[in-house]
């Protein structure tokens, strides 16, 4: 997903984003990251909704910036002194978790604290730490609203399915196909849940993915296509 200007939140730009994030947003996380169906920009611009409804929300904003900056800086050698770098993988890494903590210990009892213990949960899964990442995922579940918490209930369900927990993350993911979220759609579920449940209940994966192949959001039609194919549905 393209990166967004951080230092500009504008109101158009964050209906754009979350309208483009209704449409299947998975299609466009990034590369680098194995869980989340948000990429950073969604999240960043969602919070900059805030700053629109009140200035309170501006030290949380500020805060959530600087950690999310670090989240998404470069790895590797860099000239631009505008453009936040790390030597390696790891050491950004590191630097995430520790801002990530902080914001979550700061913040805890609101929607940035949450999201930073969502971040947290991702880079955890990333490397592999399931235990770690589960505790956050969870903890970003039980303090997030429905919204923000639907991203890590959205996370813990792939991390599940990656460790083979089929049955914990079939339990994630029908609850979000029932009470989908403006950030994890219905139509995101499904296509999760259908790849998920297609080796035992392929008569089920195949009932959700047929209307959504033909539907009219092209991201969503693509997907669908692509979990059919690949679930080798007949």
């Amino acid at each position: 997903m393209d990166k967004v200007e951080r230092e500009q939140l504008k109101h158009d730009r964050f209906v754009e984003e979350v309208t483009h994030s209704v449409e299947y947003a998975v299609g466009h996380k990034k590369q680098v990251t194995l869980y989340g169906s948000i990429a950073v920009a969604v999240l960043v611009v969602g919070f900059g909704a805030w700053y629109y409804m009140g200035k309170q929300a501006e030290a949380r904003q500020a805060d959530l910036r600087e950690a999310i900056l670090i989240q998404d800086a470069a790895v590797g050698p860099g000239s631009n002194p505008y453009l936040k770098t790390f030597p390696s993988q790891a050491e950004k890494e590191a630097a995430a978790l520790k801002a990530f903590s902080a914001l979550a210990a700061k913040h805890g009892s609101n929607e940035v604290g949450a999201v930073a213990k969502y971040y947290q949960g991702v880079i955890y899964a990333d490397q592999g730490k399931y235990a770690e990442a589960e505790t956050n995922f969870k903890a970003a579940i039980d303090t997030g609203d429905k919204d923000y918490g639907s991203l890590a209930k959205y996370s813990l369900a792939q991390m599940y399915a990656r460790q083979n927990k089929k049955d914990e993350a079939e339990k994630l993911l029908r609850s979000l196909v029932g009470s989908p979220t403006i950030l994890v759609s219905k139509e995101q579920a499904e296509i999760e849940l259908a790849k998920l449940i297609a080796p035992a209940k392929p008569d089920e994966a195949k009932k959700l993915l047929e209307p959504l192949r033909t539907s009219e959001r092209s991201t969503v039609s693509r997907w669908a296509v692509t979990a059919y194919g690949d679930a080798k549905l007949k």
